[in-house]
């Protein structure tokens, strides 16, 4: 049985969740889907100029599983400019904070207390279990 995936902690959603190529309608393109965690990598890495080190114990990971993150985001964002692929960004395993200690499901939109389970299982929602 593979091991649960941990969510990571986002601190802000993108302002839209689509692009696609100027021209072609929908109907005539390939998606690319890039998870809201792998964008909050590329924002804090590329954007924010974070030391990988520091951006990783921002989203509560560690250095290699942002590295990984951040490589498969570029690699999908490269992919869908190049070959003319509608970008969608979606899903994911996070935790969105909201303000200081204050945090809530990326999946079901509950707020999460501070601290619940985040020692020992990881991150998990009470309502959704996610």
């Amino acid at each position: 049985m593979p091991r649960p995936p941990k969510p990571k902690l986002v601190q802000e959603t993108p302002r839209a969740y689509f692009y696609k190529p100027r021209g072609i309608p929908m109907s005539k393109l390939e998606e690319t889907l890039l998870r809201v965690e792998e964008l909050e990598a590329l924002r804090l890495v590329d954007l924010e100029g974070m030391y990988q080190e520091d951006a990783a114990r921002e989203m509560g990971v560690s250095r290699q599983t942002l590295q990984r993150m951040v490589t498969e985001a570029r690699h999908k964002l490269i992919e869908a400019i190049y070959a003319g692929k509608a970008l969608r960004i979606e899903g994911g395993t996070y935790i969105l904070q909201e303000g200081v200690g204050r945090y809530r499901c990326g999946r079901c939109g509950e707020l999460v207390t501070p601290g619940h389970g985040r020692r020992r299982r990881g991150w998990t929602c009470p309502i959704c279990d996610g």
